[in-house]
C-alpha cells in the first residue's frame, strides 16, 4: 500500500515540478519579446506593424513548450489518479 502511495505522490510531484520550471522559461521569453518588440516599435513607428506581426509569431513558438508542458501535466495528474 506504502508503493502506492509514493508512486502517486511521485506524479503529483512530477506534475507540479514540471508545471513551475515548464512555465518559467516561456514567462522569460514572452517578456524578452514584448520588451524588444516596444523598443523597437518606439524606434521605428512606421514598421509597427511588420515588428507586431513577428513578435506574435514569436511568441506563439515560445507558448508551444509551456504547451507541452501542460500535457505532460495533465498526464501525470491523469495516470497518478488510476494507480492503485
Amino acid at each position: 500500500m506504502d508503493g502506492i502511495f509514493y508512486a502517486k505522490a511521485a506524479a503529483f510531484l512530477g506534475a507540479a515540478i514540471t508545471m513551475g520550471f515548464g512555465s518559467l522559461g516561456p514567462a522569460l521569453g514572452q517578456g524578452i519579446i514584448g520588451m524588444k518588440a516596444c523598443e523597437n516599435i518606439g524606434k521605428y513607428p512606421e514598421s509597427a506593424n511588420k515588428i507586431r506581426t513577428t513578435m506574435i509569431l514569436a511568441l506563439i513558438v515560445v507558448e508551444s513548450s509551456a504547451i507541452y508542458c501542460l500535457l505532460i501535466s495533465g498526464a501525470l495528474l491523469i495516470f497518478g489518479t488510476q494507480i492503485g
